[in-house]
């Protein structure tokens, strides 16, 4: 069930409602059942995926808790590998069997078939979720849940099931034991970040998609102003498409009391590379430092396997998004440039004045939108295609007028989406990511919502547009 769907502004408050009225003993399985009903709404026998994780999870949790000395190891590296395992079967055998096909293709008549699947929903995200369980039960920071019913609901908790935030069971679990009381302060809170993800998906994200999908599909056709136009219009796409999600997840769980973690922090206000990384996407950053990065020594090493490391995690962390060669490339080019980042950082001081940060901030835009090419071409030779079209400086006329999936992105459109990217980014900086913290005066509250509220209204894409991390 997607967030900006019909069918979502019918579950929600009717799940939201219900979880308020029925008894608090009964309270974890409903919210079960409303979380079984939104992930079947896609393809509902993958469900069953999921509880054959989250069973074996929840006795490994268990075992590994009541376990000692190699046992737990043995315990730990099981949940471990059957978690990707699967992981690996569904979203990387192909790929596999693809780069085999390719690579023995001259050797005569070998080729190996693929498997005829779909990537479940969201299959990354709760994977990494169901690990972190076990990980932290392993090293003593959580308690094995002995409720199944409460721990199955910490894999499938219906907000943050399909794409995050990867949360932590410390966070999490606690909160299901929790008898949760109906509060306007959480409801407004919820409420306005609901609104706020939509407005971000509905009229910037999806209005923007339909002039970088055009230029993705043809970069030929059009000048490289509108190449870079496009750049800059993903960039702000996948932030708005993305965060736009997170907003919604974390506030549909804010109005029945539960408080998840924040994912997004204002990144393209970043001045580096690394202070990106700490802004962007969270929960998986945080989680590839604790699991991969400190694992594998982190920084207390030495200055090559640091960086090396470094280098390892980003290469991963790009293959976690995808199965294609364009997600290592982007992996490789947010790993390269921390790691210039990090090494002469140590010998150049920049003073801290307006100019410097503006310009910091631009560099460190500029190179995220590069990057972002690899994430989102279908290939590494489109995405060089398309920005050997932007560097050769094409003089073909700026074209913003065309017909794409039956809408027209005219030239008003093209202002629209100025304009609602310019208030996004306006209302960022004012309230510096403080949307859940609502002061007591009501009339900014009023204002706001109104003002996101009328423009999906009269401005949003109704087409049901899927998230972009759905596919991960």
């Amino acid at each position: 069930m997607l967030f900006n769907s019909l069918e979502f502004l019918l579950f929600f408050p009717i799940v939201t409602i219900l979880y308020f009225k029925i008894p608090h003993t009964f309270r974890w399985a409903w919210l079960l059942l409303a979380s079984c009903v939104f992930y079947m709404y896609f393809i509902p026998i993958y469900v069953l995926i999921l509880f054959f994780t989250i069973i074996i999870d929840y006795y490994l949790g268990i075992w590994i808790e009541n376990a000692d000395g190699k046992n737990k190891k043995r315990l730990v590296t099981l949940s471990i590998l059957s978690n990707f395992g699967i992981l690996a079967i569904f979203k990387y055998y192909n790929f596999f069997i693809d780069n085999v096909n390719f690579l023995t293709h001259s050797w005569g008549n070998i080729h190996l078939d693929k498997l005829a699947i779909i990537l479940p929903i969201g299959l990354s995200f709760h994977t990494f979720q169901a690990v972190s369980y076990t990980i932290e039960v392993y090293r003593g920071n959580q308690k094995a849940e002995k409720h199944f019913g409460i721990y199955a609901l910490y894999v499938m908790f219906y907000p943050q099931l399909v794409a995050g935030p990867i949360e932590r069971p410390q966070n999490v679990l606690h909160q299901f034991h929790e008898k949760h009381y109906f509060d306007d302060y959480n409801f407004i809170a919820g409420m306005r970040l609901i609104v706020w993800g939509l407005f971000k998906k509905m009229v910037i994200a999806d209005r923007l998609s339909i002039y970088v999908d055009a230029i993705y599909a043809n970069s030929e056709a059009y000048s490289s102003l509108n190449i870079l136009v496009a750049l800059v219009a993903f960039s702000i796409q996948i932030y708005c498409d993305f965060s736009g999600y997170s907003d919604i997840a974390i506030g549909s769980a804010k109005t029945m009391g539960f408080d998840l973690m924040s994912n997004f922090k204002r990144p393209y206000f970043s001045t580096n590379i690394q202070e990106f990384w700490s802004r962007w996407h969270i929960s998986l950053s945080t989680w590839f430092r604790d699991y991969l990065y400190i694992p594998l020594g982190g920084n207390k090493k030495g200055e090559v396997l640091r960086y090396s490391n470094l280098f390892i995690v980003f290469l991963i962390s790009g293959l976690w998004h995808g199965a294609n060669w364009t997600f290592m490339v982007w992996g490789a080019i947010h790993g390269f440039f921390t790691m210039v980042y990090m090494f002469f950082n140590r010998f150049i001081t920049v003073s801290n004045n307006y100019i410097t940060t503006i310009l910091s901030q631009l560099l460190t835009f500029a190179i995220v939108s590069i990057a972002w090419v690899y994430f989102r071409a279908e290939s590494i030779a489109q995405a060089n295609t398309i920005l050997k079209n932007l560097f050769l400086w094409k003089n073909k006329p700026f074209i913003t007028d065309f017909l794409h999936q039956g809408h027209s992105f005219s030239k008003a459109s093209f202002l629209l989406a100025v304009f609602f990217v310019s208030c996004m980014f306006l209302i960022e900086y004012l309230t510096d990511d403080k949307l859940l913290a609502i002061k007591e005066k009501k009339y900014p509250n009023i204002i706001f919502l109104s003002f996101c509220t009328i423009s999906i209204l009269l401005w949003g894409i109704f087409d049901n547009n899927s998230f972009i991390y759905f596919q991960f």
